[in-house]
């Protein structure tokens, strides 16, 4: 199926949320998840599909500062 992950499309065989980060070697405690501008809880990762012509976005939580 045919999916576009922070703005790259992306051919992938996935059910879930949780199979497209494990794919991607995504650690689901450091990334937040929007699907089609949604933001999903981290304890619906497992249980929320992803269909062909889904948008996902990861935003990735970084340290640091002064």
């Amino acid at each position: 199926m045919q999916i576009t992950i922070n703005g790259k499309p992306e051919e992938m065989q996935a059910d879930t949320i949780m199979d497209v980060l494990k794919q991607k070697d995504i650690d689901p405690h450091m990334v937040a998840v929007e699907l089609n501008t949604q933001i999903v809880e981290r304890d619906r990762l497992e249980t929320t599909n992803v269909q062909d012509g889904d948008t996902l976005e990861f935003l990735f939580y970084m340290g640091g500062g002064a």
